[in-house]
C-alpha cells in the first residue's frame, strides 16, 4: 500500500507529490536552521529574520532535491523510458522510474543526472552569493545552498546502491561484464556494506555524546540498507522466474458476472462465494469488461444499492494486458509502468486468464518448495 502523499501538480507531465514525512523533515530542518545555523552565523540577525530564512532556506533545499531528481527524469525519459512520478520525502527526493535502462550508457547517463543538477545549482549559487552583500539574507541563502547542494551531489556519488553513485558503479560493472543482473549485485553489495559503514559511525557519534546527528547517520544507513536488500531480492526473484511464462503463473477461467448486478447485490452473493478478486462483466453481447474487488471498495458504501457493475468496470480496451508466452518478470515490470497489481491475459484473441502479483507470489513459493 502506497504511503499517504499531497500531490503537488504536475512538471512536464510527470506527477510531483510529497510523501507525508516530508513536512516531518521540512519543519525539522526549519527549526535547526532558525535556532541555531543562521544565529551562530549571522548573530545580528533578529529572531524573526532567523525563523523567516530558516522556512525560507528549507523550501529552497527541497526545490533543489525536486531540481535534482527531475535532472533523473530527464535523462530517462531521453531514453525513452518513462517516468511515473517524482515524491519528496524525508530522505530527499525519488523519481520512479518505469524500466529498466537499455544499456549500461543509458543507466550511466540516468544516473550521473541528478548530480550534474546539484552540481550545477551549487556552482550557480556560489556566484550569486559573490554579488551579494556580506550578511545579507541573500548571502546567507546562497551560501547556505550552494554547500548543501554541492554536499547532496557528493554524498549522492557514494558507490552504494541505490545511491546515484551505486548506478554508476553498476553502469561500470554492467558494461565489463556484459550482464546487468551481475551488475546490481554488485552495486547492491557494495550499497549494503556502505549502509553498515554508515550505522557503525552513527552509532560511534552517539556513544561520544552527539545524539541527533549519530541517530540521523544511522538511519540514513539503515535506509540505505534496506533499499539495497530490496534490489537484492527484485534480482533473486528475476532469477527463479527466468524462463517462466505468463501462462504458467495466470489464474484461469476467471468467473462471469452479469453486468446489470448491482454492487450491493454482488457484494453480498457473488463477491463472497469466488474465491477470485479479478472477474469478466457479461452483458446481452457478450464480456464487455473487468472487475477489480479494489474497484468494489472504491464505491462509497451508500452508492452500492444504486450502482451496477458495468458502471464500476474497466472496459476491455482500458485494461492493460499481456500474452500468455510473455516472460513473467517482464510482466511484472509492465504492471510497474502502468501502475496496477493485475494484468489481462490474451490468447488467440481470446481472454485465458489474469496475472496478478499474488499470483507471481505464489508461484515463487511453489518454486522455493520445490528447491527450483
Amino acid at each position: 500500500m502506497r504511503r499517504q502523499q499531497l500531490y503537488l501538480g504536475r512538471i512536464a507531465g510527470i506527477p510531483i507529490g510529497l510523501d507525508s514525512s516530508w513536512f516531518l523533515i521540512f519543519a525539522f530542518l526549519a527549526w535547526v536552521l532558525a535556532r541555531s545555523y543562521y544565529p551562530s552565523e549571522f548573530p545580528l540577525w533578529s529572531q524573526a529574520l532567523c525563523w523567516s530564512m530558516g522556512i525560507l532556506t528549507s523550501g529552497m533545499l527541497f526545490a533543489s532535491v525536486l531540481l535534482h531528481e527531475l535532472g533523473h527524469a530527464a535523462a530517462a525519459r531521453a531514453y525513452g523510458i518513462p517516468v511515473r512520478r517524482i515524491t519528496l520525502f524525508i530522505f530527499g527526493g525519488v523519481a520512479e522510474i518505469g524500466g529498466e535502462p537499455p544499456g549500461p550508457l543509458a543507466e550511466f547517463l540516468v544516473a550521473i543526472a541528478g548530480p550534474v543538477v546539484s552540481f550545477a545549482l551549487a556552482f550557480g549559487c556560489d556566484l550569486l552569493k559573490s554579488t551579494a552583500g556580506i550578511g545579507t539574507p541573500l548571502f546567507g541563502l546562497t551560501e547556505y545552498l550552494a554547500f548543501i547542494n554541492g554536499a547532496l551531489g557528493l554524498f549522492n556519488l557514494i558507490p552504494g546502491y541505490p545511491l546515484d553513485g551505486g548506478r554508476v558503479f553498476r553502469a561500470i560493472v554492467w558494461a565489463i561484464t556484459g550482464d546487468m543482473g551481475r551488475a546490481t549485485t554488485a552495486a547492491a553489495t557494495v550499497g549494503r556494506g556502505f549502509a553498515f559503514l554508515f550505522i557503525a559511525f552513527g552509532a560511534w557519534e552517539m556513544f561520544n555524546g552527539q545524539l541527533i546527528d549519530g541517530l540521523w547517520i544511522a538511519f540514513i544507513g539503515w535506509f540505505l540498507n534496506n533499499a539495497a536488500s530490496s534490489s537484492m531480492r527484485d534480482r533473486s526473484m528475476q532469477t527463479r522466474l527466468s524462463g517462466h511464462t505468463v501462462g504458467q503463473v495466470m489464474a484461469q477461467g476467471l468467473p462471469t458476472v452479469p453486468g446489470h448486478l448491482t454492487v450491493a447485490a454482488f457484494a453480498g452473493d457473488r463477491a463472497l462465494s469466488s474465491q477470485g478478486r479479478s472477474f469478466v462483466i457479461t452483458s446481452d453481447r457478450g464480456p464487455i469488461g473487468l472487475l477489480t474487488l479494489d474497484a468494489v471498495a472504491r464505491v462509497p458504501a451508500e452508492q452500492w444499492e444504486h450502482t451496477t457493475l458495468a458502471e464500476v468496470m474497466q472496459p476491455f480496451d482500458h485494461v492493460p494486458g499481456v500474452t500468455a508466452d510473455t516472460e513473467v518478470w517482464s510482466a511484472l515490470q509492465q504492471m510497474d509502468r502502468v501502475g496496477v497489481n493485475q494484468l489481462l491475459v490474451v490468447a488467440g484473441g481470446q481472454i485465458a486468464g489474469m496475472l496478478s502479483r499474488h499470483d507471481v507470489l505464489a508461484f515463487l513459493r511453489t518454486l522455493h518448495d520445490l528447491g527450483s
